[in-house]
């Protein structure tokens, strides 16, 4: 509007100023006297005082007329073309708006590429942004002046530019130009406007860079320095072409992800590091190594590494990658824990997190690698926690070093602000780009009433329902854990049979169904006859007209009368409730089930069935499992809890968080519109935390530490963790460590603050470096560099290796399906019992307890050759024994890197340890496991019944007991070690051996506190050791168990020195002296008196020592060796003359 006031009507505006009087008075006055000859009629004396012209006296009058005066043609005309150009201005965006309708699709426009920039390594083509990358990249250039071809090029990449952008640009260009008044200069400029469509006038384009640079030219400075800052490593782009067949690249174009691939590309060139968030199923997993392929970015010798926190999606993965690319899997491989196909042609390579933190402590900027790919990070586990902070430093090490390299980290949740916000990770923020991910709409229906109890039996209700009213579609259960998993599959199983004959024929299948329902039939009928009441249990469906889709489907939120509480609950009903005419495939999915049970999943089920999966959370984000439809949610989920005091671990079942949920809702919507019930109401869901605690925060660290302090990092609190675990945890690390020998001891004697500093800081020893070798936690890695004593490293190396693997033998008290289960499971059960009688041994090896069980059942399974059939009739699990072969291969190649003469080889037929060896692999557990003790509880306890058979531990005061499946369970020992506390209805042992009161103060010293040298039996001197010995008494840690005297070094201090000087003059030391002792002018013992001092000669001969701190034999021969005439003249005092100078020419007595 401000133009239009200045323009139009502007001299009528000026004159209607309050200025006429003013304006009267300028006009000039002309006295007519010269142009009488004018004036017909007047002689020259009747001069007339009149204006010089009657046009100017009108002019003046006009003022107050003209406001009423319609405008001038030359006004209209300047109005109308000011009109025109507005409305050319608010049709451009309409135009716009329709050429964008027959523009090509993205996906084309990127496949076209300009020649005129091919090999200059730029952008191509700018896709819209989001407009947190906007803001995360206003510091970029931003041309603002452009021409020739690049005008058109800028044009195009404006194109896809918000309308507002459009507006603001054109009115900016008016108001540079309407500001001048000609009206040439005013088609100047309204020709620029339409230059700006037309792309054309070269003259406009300078007229526009001119205004621009008046307005802001600090700002074109700084642009063209990063311009030029930019186009410095111009390189060539590089495309590598991958050959897929069409199926693949159809099934490809699908994928969300494949939209944002120009973003995606853009985003990795631009930024060292970016976050790729985008739901399961989006394709990231799968495409985005692809992308960074095709870029180019696995040439060179380097390849592209991609983590997974499990080992089924590394594997599964880098097989998919193979086949949709159409690659050998030399080229794409996988490396997990204990195998891998990768070669030296490997370009792209799925790993399991833990791998590529052992590559980083061989190689710590990882030059193989280009770019490094984080997935699943919203899963938050330990090692990817630690992998994050690691390469948030070598990211930028590598760039100053001019060898760069790319971080992607993908979440399929929005949390991504532990890696964005966190600015110990990133000092500058990493973009976030977004996947839309969920192909098709998930309904999702919530519950009225929560089941607090009988979760599992509500699943069975909503499972029931579905698959007898829904249309088809697979079925996906989420339950907590493995039993629940298989109660549920067995009560589906009897609701719904299937017979594998089924699958026969289709004829076959069509006269059992016919038969079944036939049968069906009748039982109905009988029932109706014999049955004088309605059971609402016969009455499966509610009447369609009555209520929404929900009640339609039988699964409403209303219970229907409590009718189905009981259902599969009673043997009769179950069986009176059992419909073969529509059959269900169940399947169980948990991560300890064995790999071909499965893959079972994801293979078709057999025709006219409906798949139904019952898994724990594995199925929540690691698989996908094709053709799920409905997803039945209990909205629990089991976690292991550790008590940062104790230790105690615990499986407690909790809520899980709203992001878990809406990824297990997710799950319904993959193939076709789906639906999840949920089984509690949506008030509970709002009570539920947003985001699953990380699992750094919830578990003990001491691996992490030692591992870290391994690579280096002393001060572990200052380490960019996206979630930093409590510092108590960290204390309570570093002290395990200290104990166990793996950092040093932090000084005991200073200011108090720097004693706190320094317990955070201690540095690692030579100990540490080969634990920290081994992949398994420190404890037991403390055991395995014990190991080498008396030939026992083979039985270590096993027995850890069977510690590691969780859960070795079967779950065989799991309730049965039928009799004939029932029978079977009983014949398993005795036969498992029998078989860990065996296994245990008798007298010596019974007290080395479960281990030994562990032991004999790793050797027995060796010795079958490891087989299923085996491994099925001794209640064995296949898959740890597998794992425990593979794992126990892995600790003998790091045992033999770090001992190499120690040679050890994973023997086959590994005879059974003898009694000597079994003592000491009682030790060597007793030194690793030494904060894991416990005793038997005493008297004083016993009077509570609750403290029958039952231990104490250092750090509880609730009793724990040996678990009655436990070799140990009758013999109770008084104390033991245990390999963890699992809390169920009480505190159970797992993994408990016998050990002897004797070897704790020995073996466990630091856990001790040890009384002054007893009198009785007085020290010694030990001539093997060279050192003085003595027996002491102790007590355990800070529960003051009261422990037996045992013979050890004399205490530092300076009775020790004493002692040494009585034994050296005594001969005891240098048996050359002896023969001098008889000359002796003072008992030696004076040396122990209270008042020795009053003798010179005492004083003589201690001083010396002290200086030097010599108080034993080896250090002595070394002060000996570098003065010679050392103590002589202080020995000479205790000799009569006469001997003096045969004692100086023997003199040193070595």
């Amino acid at each position: 509007m401000g133009k239009l006031r200045k323009k139009h009507n502007w001299k009528g505006r000026q004159q209607s100023d309050p200025q006429p009087s003013a304006d009267e008075e300028k006009t000039e006055v002309v006295v007519e006297l010269k142009d009488g000859s004018i004036l017909k009629g007047l002689d020259e004396s009747n001069a007339l005082v009149l204006p010089s012209s009657k046009s100017k006296k009108n002019k003046s009058s006009l003022p107050p007329i003209s406001k009423k005066k319609p405008l001038t043609k030359k006004q209209k005309k300047e109005l109308q073309k000011v009109l025109e150009r507005k409305e050319k201005k608010a049709q451009r965006a309409e135009i716009l708006a329709k050429l964008a309708e027959v523009q090509l699709p993205e996906s084309e426009l990127k496949l076209l590429y300009t020649t005129s920039k091919l090999g200059t390594g730029e952008k191509l083509y700018q896709a819209k942004r989001s407009a947190d990358e906007v803001k995360d990249e206003d510091s970029g250039p931003k041309i603002s002046s452009v021409s020739g071809a690049n005008r058109k090029r800028k044009w195009e990449e404006d194109d896809d530019d918000d309308e507002e952008q459009k507006a603001e640009e054109s009115s900016d260009m008016d108001t540079s130009s309407d500001e001048d008044e000609d009206e040439q200069e005013d088609e100047v400029n309204n020709t620029t406007d339409m230059s700006e469509c037309k792309e054309t006038s070269s003259v406009c384009q300078e007229t526009k860079r001119e205004v621009k640079v008046e307005q802001d030219g600090e700002k074109e400075k700084k642009i063209s320095d990063q311009e030029k800052v930019q186009k410095k490593p111009s390189e060539p782009a590089i495309f590598i072409p991958v050959d897929r067949s069409p199926e693949v690249q159809e099934a490809r174009l699908k994928l969300p992800v494949l939209a944002e691939e120009q973003v995606i590309m853009e985003a990795v060139r631009e930024n060292p590091s970016i976050v790729i968030c985008g739901e399961t199923g989006s394709g990231k997993t799968t495409q985005v190594p692809q992308f960074l392929y095709e870029a180019g970015y696995a040439s060179g010798g380097r390849m592209i590494g991609i983590t997974e926190p499990r080992r089924v999606a590394a594997v599964s993965m880098s097989h998919r990658v193979a086949k949709e690319m159409n690659l050998p899997t030399q080229v794409v491989s996988y490396q997990i824990r204990y195998e891998g196909n990768v070669t030296s042609d490997t370009k792209i390579k799925f790993m399991t997190d833990g791998v590529l933190l052992k590559e980083i402590q061989k190689d710590f900027l990882l030059q193989k690698y280009s770019a490094i790919i984080i997935d699943e990070a919203h899963e938050r586990s330990v090692y990817t926690d630690i992998l994050i902070g690691l390469l948030s430093r070598i990211v930028p090490l590598r760039n100053k070093k001019g060898m760069p390299m790319k971080l992607l980290i993908m979440s399929a949740t929005l949390r991504v602000e532990d890696f964005t916000e966190n600015q110990r990770l990133f000092r500058t923020p990493p973009p976030v780009i977004k996947v839309d991910a969920r192909q098709f709409p998930v309904t999702i229906h919530f519950n009225k009433r929560t089941p607090l109890e009988d979760y599992t039996g509500e699943a069975f209700h909503k499972t029931c329902k579905i698959h007898r009213m829904l249309p088809p579609g697979g079925i996906l259960v989420f339950l907590t854990g493995q039993a629940e998993v298989h109660s549920l599959c067995r009560r589906l199983r009897k609701a719904f049979p299937f017979r594998k004959g089924n699958t026969a024929t289709a004829e076959d299948e069509e006269a059992e169904t016919s038969e079944a329902m036939r049968k069906f039939k009748k039982a109905k009928q009988k029932k109706t006859v014999s049955l004088p009441r309605i059971d609402l249990d016969n009455y499966s469906a509610l009447p369609v007209d009555e209520g929404d889709e929900d009640r339609e489907a039988g699964i409403g939120d209303e219970e229907d009368g409590d009718s189905d509480l009981d259902l599969g609950d009673d043997p009769a009903d179950a069986e009176e409730k059992a419909d073969g005419s529509i059959p269900l495939y169940v399947l169980p999915l948990y991560s300890l089930l064995a790999p071909e049970q499965q893959a079972k999943v994801f293979r078709p089920p057999p025709p006219g069935t409906r798949l139904c999966v019952i898994a724990t959370n594995v199925a929540e984000t690691s698989l996908t499992i094709p053709g799920i439809k409905y997803v039945v949610d209990c909205g629990r989920v089991k976690k292991r809890f550790y008590d940062k005091v104790t230790g105690v671990s615990s499986f407690k079942v909790t809520w899980t968080s709203q992001a878990s949920a809406n990824q297990r809702a997710g799950r319904a919507g993959r193939t076709e519109p789906g639906h999840c019930y949920r089984l509690y109401s949506s008030a509970v869901f709002g009570d539920f935390t947003l985001f699953s605690e990380a699992e750094i925060t919830r578990r003990p660290v001491e691996d992490l530490v030692l591992q870290m302090k391994d690579l280096n990092i002393e001060k572990v609190v200052n380490f960019p963790f996206p979630t930093p675990p409590s510092t108590e945890a960290l204390v309570a690390a570093e002290q395990l460590l200290v104990s166990l020998g793996a950092l040093e001891e932090p000084p005991c004697t200073g200011r108090l603050k720097d004693m706190q500093r320094a317990k955070l800081i201690c540095p690692i020893t030579p100990l540490g470096r080969a634990m920290a070798s081994f992949p398994v936690a420190p404890r037991y890695a403390k055991m395995l560099a014990l190991g080498k004593q008396q030939d026992c490293l083979p039985y270590v190396i096993a027995v850890v290796a069977a510690m590691t693997v969780r859960e070795i033998f079967e779950d065989l008290d799991r309730p049965a399906r039928s009799e004939d289960e029932s029978s079977k499971l009983n014949q398993r059960r005795a036969r498992l019992t029998q078989m860990r009688r065996l296994w245990a041994g008798q007298g010596a090896s019974l007290l080395l307890g479960d281990l030994m069980i562990m032991l004999g059942a790793v050797g027995a399974c060796e010795f079958a050759g490891c087989t299923p059939r085996f491994c099925e009739n001794s209640g064995l699990r296949y898959k740890a024994m597998v794992e425990i072969r593979k794992l126990r291969g892995q600790l003998t190649n790091a045992v033999n890197a770090v001992c190499p003469e120690v040679g050890v080889f994973v023997d086959p037929k590994m005879t059974p340890p003898t009694e000597h060896q079994v003592v000491c692999l009682r030790q060597i557990v007793l030194a690793g496991l030494g904060d894991h003790l416990a005793r038997r509880a005493q008297g004083e306890d016993l009077v509570d019944p609750k403290w029958k058979n039952a231990y104490k531990t250092p750090l509880m005061d609730e009793p724990v007991f040996i678990h009655p499946n436990s070799a140990l369970f009758k013999t109770l020992p008084e104390f033991v070690v245990y390999q963890e506390i699992m809390e169920t209805s009480k505190m159970y042992m797992r993994g408990v051996s016998a050990v002897e009161a004797e070897w704790v103060p020995q073996f466990l010293p630091q856990y001790c506190h040890f009384g002054s040298p007893l009198e009785s039996p007085s020290p010694w001197f030990c001539s093997s050791t060279g050192t003085i010995r003595c027996h002491r008494s102790s007590t355990f840690f800070r529960v003051g168990w009261q422990l037996p005297a045992v013979e050890m070094e004399y205490p530092e201090g300076l009775e020790r020195y004493r002692l040494f000087a009585k034994f050296l003059l005594e001969g005891q030391v240098c048996p050359a002296l002896k023969k001098h002792s008889s000359h002796l002018l003072s008992n030696p013992s004076i040396m122990l008196k209270t008042w020795a001092k009053l003798q010179p000669r005492t004083e003589a001969f201690l001083g010396p020592l002290v200086s030097k701190k010599v108080d034993c034999r080896e250090a002595l021969h070394s002060v000996w060796k570098n003065e010679e005439k050392f103590l002589l003249t202080a020995y000479c005092q205790w000799l009569p003359e006469s001997v003096h100078q045969e004692v100086a020419k023997s003199w040193p007595p070595l």
